[in-house]
């Protein structure tokens, strides 16, 4: 693979990352979030899903990056 598509992967990996990381967050600080705003608890339920939505992209993500450096 050449430099473009090893700056492309890790492009990659670091979005995951990040997907990762903020899902975690984000699944975490539901709870808080929704009692400081006010809002039903229905709204703290979606935020688990956007979390849960975040883990699976990311998932997604690195499988397809582990099968480009299967490749190699």
């Amino acid at each position: 693979m050449s430099e473009d598509d090893d700056r492309r992967i890790a492009r990659q990996a670091r979005a995951a990352a990040l997907s990762i990381a903020g899902g975690g967050l984000l699944a975490i600080l539901a709870p808080v979030l929704v009692r400081m705003a006010g809002l039903p608890l229905r709204f703290e339920v979606l935020l688990y899903l956007v979390a849960l939505a975040a883990f699976v992209w990311a998932l997604v993500v690195t499988w397809t990056i582990w099968q480009k450096t299967r490749k190699r």
